[in-house]
């Protein structure tokens, strides 16, 4: 009895542990090569900028800024602290975190700042924020670059992404390409 299960255990397992896993790989290369590699974005060269799926700390002022994430976008290990709105640790970061946008976008009043740029995503890898989040940093970029606002204006409503299948979801930014496009710019 115990080798016959042992030989079913055997089995499964390089049925479910290999060759579906192999199967589904094989498939989706050849099926969604680039999704199934991690929706890479490579510059001219060939070198790996980032995932379009993973959200990047841009800290530079000539840059546009995403989601705070408690996990420092580490995708090794996604999630949130999951606290409740009135824990004390949440509230200390918001206000810190506040605080630091104000200081580094002095015209921009508090309640004109966008959830999204405070708060982090479920996964804390999300790369995108609201088109509203992105034009309320148009004024820092614009100094820092020596750009017309209008220009930047522009650019965040060609890197906007409507709703997935026109109704899920809302429209957003990926943040990633925005910065790269940002360097585009002349």
């Amino acid at each position: 009895m115990w080798l016959t299960n042992l030989r079913l255990s055997f089995v499964l397992l390089l049925i479910c542990g290999l060759a579906y896993p192999l199967a589904m790989t094989g498939i989706s290369q050849v099926v969604m090569p680039a999704q199934a590699s991690g929706s890479l974005i490579v510059d001219e060269n060939g070198e790996v900028l980032g995932s379009e799926l993973i959200g990047q700390n841009f800290t530079d002022p000539k840059y546009f800024s995403g989601r705070v994430s408690s996990i420092e976008n580490n995708a090794a290990g996604s999630g949130s602290n999951n606290y409740a709105p009135s824990n004390p640790a949440l509230i200390e970061r918001t206000q810190k975190d506040l605080a630091a946008f104000l200081e580094a976008n002095p015209g921009v009043k508090q309640e004109d700042i966008p959830a999204d740029l405070l708060t982090n995503s479920g996964s804390g890898l999300d790369p995108h924020i609201s088109p509203q989040a992105a034009l309320v940093q148009v004024d820092r970029i614009a100094k820092a670059r020596n750009l017309d606002p209008a220009k930047l204006r522009a650019l965040i409503d060609e890197q906007t992404e409507g709703r997935s299948l026109g109704v899920f979801g809302e429209p957003r930014v990926n943040v990633l390409k925005l910065n790269l496009a940002l360097d585009q710019l002349k």
